[in-house]
């Protein structure tokens, strides 16, 4: 913002050289006058010294012609001069800045600006106003689609699904061919229903399906619905093409594969046991823990669990470690060290941490997407396979 301003000051400064030239002009055309006279002088003294009066007529004649020229010259000047010059140059750049105020993107310029200074230190009163910003922005902007997505994820983030819903509605009525927006405005419409999948929210996902086969939140969604909906078959055939896009091994499998044979047991069919998790080389201490829902909590199957561990003698936010596991797997317990850290960070190295569990319908990372919250710590880690029970609750 500070450059930007430098560049506007810059280029009025710049502007007024060019403007106030003129005067510098006129003061040539004085200059030329008086050298002429000059001129005249010295050669009318000539002329007298030797007797040449016609030749002294001739002179003054052209004397006169070329000051008639000069007063030609710096007739239009004058008025330009006489006028303060400053005033003019104020009033341009006054009107030159009340119009890019109007029509240019200085609004866009300083939510840019704000969006890269947000941090996990920023204020919630921060992030209301730079909401309230983006709002306003969006409103008189309505072709900027980018505002559109960046209100919608928030709204969904602060769980206002009916508010996330109406964005996503408008972003993909006004981008029908995007997938996503479709696939975005479906899981909106779903959970602002209280997690009923209508006939107008199943159409638009799958019309994503049908624009793009292996979109996730489509797939997820669909399975999911089937799922509550008692639709186990369904929600099988949904859940093993969203698998099939996950890499193999991957959390996100595992987490899939899960909820396929819960739906499988359903069905009364066999349930192929799973693997064991490829435990990566661990070395160093850790910290164990057994994550708990209340009776009647209500949380998906399909719902992701983060669990990370943050340093406890730090203000940063960053996880050093974190693993993604899904509602259907609760209660659950696991280890993070060394083998589950991020970053290049090591668990093992922080002197103490504090584990933080959430549970989001969206799939999304964050408190802000967190449905149900937990935490326990700080913890020391250790060789220790001692296990610390969190019990979620509602985040308020």
């Amino acid at each position: 913002m500070t450059l930007f301003l430098a560049g506007c000051v810059a280029l009025v400064l710049l502007s007024g050289l060019f403007y106030l030239r003129p005067r510098a002009v006129e003061s040539s055309a004085e200059d030329l006058q008086q050298a002429n006279l000059e001129a005249y002088r010295l050669r009318q003294q000539e002329l007298a010294e030797e007797g040449a009066s016609d030749l002294l007529d001739d002179a003054r004649l052209r004397l006169l012609e070329d000051d008639e020229s000069a007063i030609g010259e710096t007739a239009t000047a004058p008025d330009v001069g006489r006028f303060p010059a400053w005033v003019l140059l104020l009033a341009l750049a006054v009107f030159s800045g009340g119009v890019y105020l109007q029509l240019g993107a200085i609004a866009d310029v300083q939510i840019t600006s704000e969006l890269r200074g947000l941090g996990d230190q920023s204020s919630p009163e921060q992030m209301q106003s730079l909401i309230r910003s983006i709002e306003s922005r969006a409103a008189s902007r309505p072709q900027n689609l980018h505002y559109r997505a960046l209100l919608g994820r928030y709204y969904m983030g602060q769980q206002d699904y009916p508010k996330a819903a109406e964005v996503y509605d408008a972003l993909s009525m006004a981008a029908p061919e995007d997938a996503q927006a479709l696939a975005y405005a479906a899981q909106a419409h779903y959970l602002a229903a209280n997690r009923q999948l209508d006939d107008s929210a199943r159409m638009r996902a799958e019309r994503a399906l049908a624009i793009d086969p292996h979109n996730r939140t489509a797939l997820g969604l669909l399975g999911m619905a089937s799922y509550e909906q008692a639709q186990y078959r369904a929600a099988v055939e949904y859940w093993q093409r969203l698998i099939a896009v996950e890499p193999p091994g991957s959390e996100a499998a595992r987490m899939i594969e899960g909820i396929i044979n819960q739906a499988r047991a359903k069905l009364g069919e066999p349930v192929p046991e799973l693997p064991e998790p490829e435990v990566a080389a661990v070395s160093g201490a850790g910290v164990s823990v057994r994550v708990v829902a209340p009776e009647g909590a209500g949380i998906a199957p399909g719902d992701s669990v983060f669990v990370l561990a943050r340093n406890a003698e730090s203000d940063s936010r960053m996880p050093i470690a974190v693993q993604r596991r899904s509602g259907a797997e609760l209660p659950l317990e696991l280890r993070l060290d060394d083998g589950s850290s991020m970053a290049g960070q090591k668990l093992s190295e922080a002197a103490s941490v504090v584990v933080v569990v959430q549970v989001s319908p969206s799939g999304q990372p964050g408190e802000v997407n967190a449905s149900w919250i937990g935490q326990a710590g700080p913890l020391a880690p250790s060789d220790a396979a001692d296990m610390v029970e969190i019990v979620l609750a509602p985040r308020g």
